[in-house]
């Protein structure tokens, strides 16, 4: 053991492991103890947290307001005022609705009617406070949206590429075949759902329940999203024609982008939640400087 410049104690650690996302392996000798400070998160990962966050935030208030300009959703090539939608967000005389099949419920003062600033009453799917920027405006809103559509789909590769190559993926995000037991994925669940987190070295590793949604955003909903967005450029259809037959046309990408969204929302609702209930001090400190506090054991779980 040893003082850090921050005058706790942390565990002696191999140069090779030393910048490592998670507490490298040890032997119960040697394994940190709740209370101690041990590097959890690489430079690359914090980097891509952040810029990731920003760009999501941004992407999906620009996209709300790209959804205003034409606020229904279809599926199949094509998708017009008078083709059938599957969702919708409208009004009626200053009534507003949101139409998901046959079920409408009424929104209005949130979506479809709303009061603006100034108190008038504006008709649009999506309020002033919830859009980039806040005054309707196609041509901004896309503005925004492609600049950092870029910036997420490059950030991406690169992510990817370093976390291969430092071997992040297949250390901390690969479930080993004991984790995707059914009776041990339902054992995480019912340990989050009593907020039963875990302590020690365990603490700083990913459970199953953080590999499976990491995963699916990292694998599956990010590149859905980019590949989706992709399909409804008419430039790209000119030359990747492929991408609007496999997503069945182009309003069919356009419903499973805005799918896609609002599941990264959910994602991040549930992930902010973890990060309250956990300790946020903490769990921010260790995204920020890479530095994770180690919970302490409570005690024999009843």
């Amino acid at each position: 053991m040893h003082q850090d410049p921050e005058g706790c104690e942390t565990p002696v650690e191999p140069d090779a492991v030393a910048d490592s996302d998670e507490v490298p392996t040890t032997t119960a000798a040697t394994a940190p103890a709740g209370g101690e400070i041990v590097k959890r998160h690489r430079l690359s990962t914090r980097l891509w947290h952040w810029t990731n966050a920003l760009t999501l935030f941004v992407m999906l208030l620009s996209g709300l307001m790209i959804f205003n300009a034409h606020p229904r959703l279809y599926w199949g090539q094509y998708g017009a005022n008078y083709d059938h939608s599957w969702f919708e967000i409208g009004s009626r005389g200053n009534d507003g609705f949101a139409r998901l099949g046959a079920l409408q419920i009424k929104t209005t003062g949130v979506l479809g009617a709303w009061p603006d600033a100034n108190g008038a009453i504006q008709h649009r799917a999506f309020p002033y406070w919830l859009t980039i920027p806040s005054t309707y405006s196609l041509a901004h809103a896309r503005l925004w949206h492609l600049f950092f559509a870029w910036i997420l789909g490059l950030g991406l590769i690169g992510y990817l590429i370093i976390s291969m190559v430092n071997r992040h993926i297949q250390r901390d995000l690969l479930p080993t075949r004991k984790e995707i037991a059914p009776s041990h994925i339902w054992h995480d669940i019912k340990d989050h759902a009593r907020l039963r987190f875990p302590t020690g070295a365990a603490a700083a590793r990913y459970n199953i329940l953080q590999k499976l949604s990491y995963g699916a955003v990292l694998f599956l909903f990010l590149p859905l999203i980019i590949l989706t967005g992709l399909t409804m450029s008419p430039q790209m259809d000119s030359g990747w024609s492929f991408l609007v037959s496999i997503f069945g046309g182009r309003q069919s990408a356009r419903s499973i982008h805005f799918i896609i969204a609002w599941l990264l929302v959910g994602f991040f609702l549930v992930h902010i939640a973890m990060v309250v209930l956990a300790g946020p001090i903490n769990e921010v400190r260790s995204m920020i400087t890479g530095r994770f506090r180690l919970p302490k054991d409570k005690g024999p779980r009843a």
